[in-house]
């Protein structure tokens, strides 16, 4: 489908960064700006499939087998 562009440990710190943002919404539920904790879908997702689509507007590739 998309072609990888998230590279090791790029991949792993958008994982780690996405699940703890979900996480503090669940640990913090009646907090402010909880709803902001939901941003954390994006690097994950971005993180578990292996591409990120800003990355390829801009032509920006951290995974070594893709690098132009």
């Amino acid at each position: 489908m998309f072609s990888r562009n998230v590279g090791g440990i790029d991949r792993i710190l958008r994982i780690v960064i996405g699940a703890a943002l979900i996480l503090g919404y669940f640990l913090n539920p009646d907090g402010a700006y909880s709803w902001a904790y939901w941003i954390g879908v994006i690097p994950l997702f971005t993180g578990l499939f292996g591409t990120c689509p800003l990355y390829r507007l801009f032509g920006f590739s951290t995974c070594p087998l893709n690098r132009s």
